[in-house]
């Protein structure tokens, strides 16, 4: 049996500079398939909520549209009414 254990086993618990390297380098591989899996899952995560562009800007024309033509069918009555309101305020005095 000639495993990591065994070999720590037979050296009383110390280990040599090889297995050292060999367990730095394990770590850094590690860390390194990591940080290679983190990133490739956010570049897919950012593709994938990248959203609509042409869809907001047809959401916001349509918007402004609408409150152009309700804005325009309703400013003469607003402003009679604004207008009523100020003169029945001035006449409290």
């Amino acid at each position: 049996m000639n495993t990591f254990k065994s070999r720590a086993h037979e050296t009383d618990g110390t280990i040599d500079q090889a297995q050292l390297f060999f367990l730095r380098l394990a770590s850094q591989l590690q860390l390194r398939v990591r940080l290679i899996s983190l990133t490739h899952f956010l570049q897919k995560r950012s593709q994938s909520e990248r959203g609509d562009v042409p869809g907001w800007v047809l959401v916001v024309l349509m918007t402004t549209g609408l409150v152009t033509a309700i804005w325009t069918i309703a400013a003469p009555r607003l402003s009679a009414i604004l207008r009523n309101s100020l003169d029945s305020m001035n006449g409290i005095r």
